[in-house]
């Protein structure tokens, strides 16, 4: 049984952490990028582990429950608690300090409440590369990162989240501090904690610092645009970079023509390489170390792909301001999604060569269940999408108010026969509770409930998020 936040418990915290860790609750805390809850809460912000310890202590003890706040930037509710005893939301923006830069390692440490822009910069003053890139980097924090072992636009080459960290940090939920901010490539000393963390969502424990990788930065870096005719052909093309490019593809974006089309129709305003828009286009960005040219190899791959019937046209970026447009289009793609208003948005992988028959079942599919737009686009190069379904045009969401929910189970029902999976990087939060127990391998379940228990026995972390509080 958990109990409420009260100000005689606010009081005991401010007595023992400071009354500089009591922040005010604001608006921003309570609601998530997409509007989709409301939450409460009472905002207490440490600013060392030491701190996090005595407070995930304290909460502990008196059985109250505690969200962890990152950058607030996650869709699925992970960071919001509407329902259930008033919380602690513990928010890491106080700890914000670069430990250590250790170039010669590649590796740096870092507190969980550093912003990823701020890792990606501090890594460039070193003269490497961070490579975790999303939309939401110059908010979202390292710990909420970890948390939801974000993925981005670089995980083709580099990995999610997960493949880029070499050690955390970790205050259980009895306020005992986990000291894995280990250096180590290899260390089979036992169970993999780091792992269990990561992606854990705050349900098992706060994540206060991490080690994380650092690679060299690409020489040469060049960015095309591709008009493909269909999907198949963009998983061909794909294919055929692989063979002559290897591990130099750092990105390999599908982006479906009513994308552009919304950004005409909503703003913000985007120069579109291609004349006229196609139906399907890659954007492909490469990185390779001195003395190749990445562009001459985007060239070499065009002829190739367009002798093959892969390729109809494209625009290979001949300056750094044209790479920022490339990219700037492909980035502002979801901002004019919230503009129009989704009925439903679905963040889904599938198998990378089953991507067009999943594409052309689903259109199918919701073209029988009613008169909607699709915008699909994402991450072909690691099977991620962003399945979309809008309203018709000159209609809204408010139009369709039944139709959320039978689309979301359509869709996901499609995916799991593909053998796919119905969160791809943002994780569980609140939002995909349901789903992980409709789709989810019951022995999986049974053993994350065990070790949730185990770590949590109160249940006092960021309960409701990933698995349903127990009744």
């Amino acid at each position: 049984m958990l109990n409420p936040v009260t100000p005689e418990f606010l009081d005991r915290i401010a007595a023992d952490l400071g009354q500089g860790a009591i922040r005010p609750t604001s608006e921003a805390y309570l609601t998530e990028p997409r509007g989709r809850w409301t939450g409460q809460g009472h905002v207490v912000a440490p600013d060392s582990t030491a701190d996090v310890a005595r407070l995930l202590s304290l909460c502990n003890e008196a059985r109250v429950p505690v969200v962890p706040y990152s950058g607030g930037t996650g869709l699925v509710g992970g960071q919001i608690a509407s329902e259930g005893p008033v919380p602690v939301i513990l928010s890491l923006e106080r700890m914000t300090r670069v430990r250590a830069v250790y170039p010669s390692e590649n590796v740096i440490e870092v507190d969980a409440g550093v912003i990823l822009a701020t890792v990606q910069v501090a890594a460039r003053d070193a003269d490497r590369l961070f490579p975790l890139s999303l939309a939401s980097e110059g908010s979202a924090r390292i710990g909420g990162l970890l948390s939801t072992n974000a993925g981005g636009v670089n995980v083709l080459r580099y990995g999610n989240a997960r493949a880029l960290c070499l050690g955390v940090e970790v205050v259980t939920a009895n306020g005992e501090v986990l000291n894995g901010l280990s250096r180590l490539r290899k260390d089979n000393t036992g169970y993999d904690l780091r792992d269990l963390m990561i992606g854990a969502e705050g349900t098992l424990g706060v994540i206060t610092g991490a080690s994380l990788r650092l690679l060299p930065r690409p020489a040469g870096v060049a960015v095309a645009l591709f008009a493909v005719p269909s999907p198949e052909a963009a998983v061909s093309l794909l294919s055929l970079a692989a063979a002559q490019l290897g591990d130099g593809i750092s990105a390999f974006e599908l982006i479906n023509r009513r994308g552009p089309e919304f950004l005409a129709e909503v703003g913000p305003e985007v120069r579109i390489p291609l004349d006229p828009v196609p139906d399907w286009m890659v954007l492909c960005e490469l990185g390779l170390p001195a003395g190749l040219d990445p562009q001459e190899a985007l060239e070499t791959l065009f002829v190739a792909a367009h002798e093959a019937g892969l390729v109809h046209d494209g625009a290979i970026a001949q300056s750094e301001a044209q790479r920022a447009d490339f990219w700037t289009l492909r980035e502002s793609i979801p901002a004019a999604n919230r503009r129009i208003g989704s009925i439903s948005s679905q963040d889904i992988s599938i198998p990378i060569s089953l991507v067009p028959d999943f594409i052309r079942q689903a259109d199918a599919m919701l073209a029988e269940m009613g008169d909607y737009r699709i915008n699909c686009f994402g991450h072909l190069g690691d099977g991620n999408l962003h399945y979309n379904v809008f309203p018709a045009k000159g209609r809204t969401r408010s139009d369709y108010p039944d139709d959320a929910k039978r689309v979301k189970v359509a869709l996901h029902d499609l995916v799991h026969e593909f053998g796919g999976s119905v969160s791809a990087e943002h994780g569980i939060g609140r939002l995909k509770v349901d789903d992980l127990e409709r789709y989810g391998d019951p022995v999986k379940l049974k053993l994350m409930r065990a070790i949730k228990d185990a770590l949590d026995p109160n249940g006092i972390m960021n309960p409701g998020a990933v698995l349903r509080v127990k009744g």
